[in-house]
């Protein structure tokens, strides 16, 4: 049982690590990425488009709280 919760403490601090906003989006963009996949619609420009904008956002996020 020691080593569930440890590999589970392991990949909660992965994916989430320090700002659960990005994991979410992440999820999200992979989301929509999936859902668009399965129409007739490209796909790929989905997620460079979340990754630019989450990074945008963490970057402003961390603007704000450095003051």
């Amino acid at each position: 049982m020691k080593q569930l919760d440890a590999v589970m403490r392991f990949v909660w601090e992965f994916v989430i690590g320090d700002d659960w906003r990005i994991a979410v989006g992440v999820v999200i963009a992979l989301g929509a990425s999936a859902l668009v996949a399965g129409t007739s619609f490209a796909a790929w420009w989905i997620l460079p488009v979340a990754v630019a904008a989450l990074l945008a956002f963490s970057v402003w996020a961390a603007k704000d709280t450095s003051r």
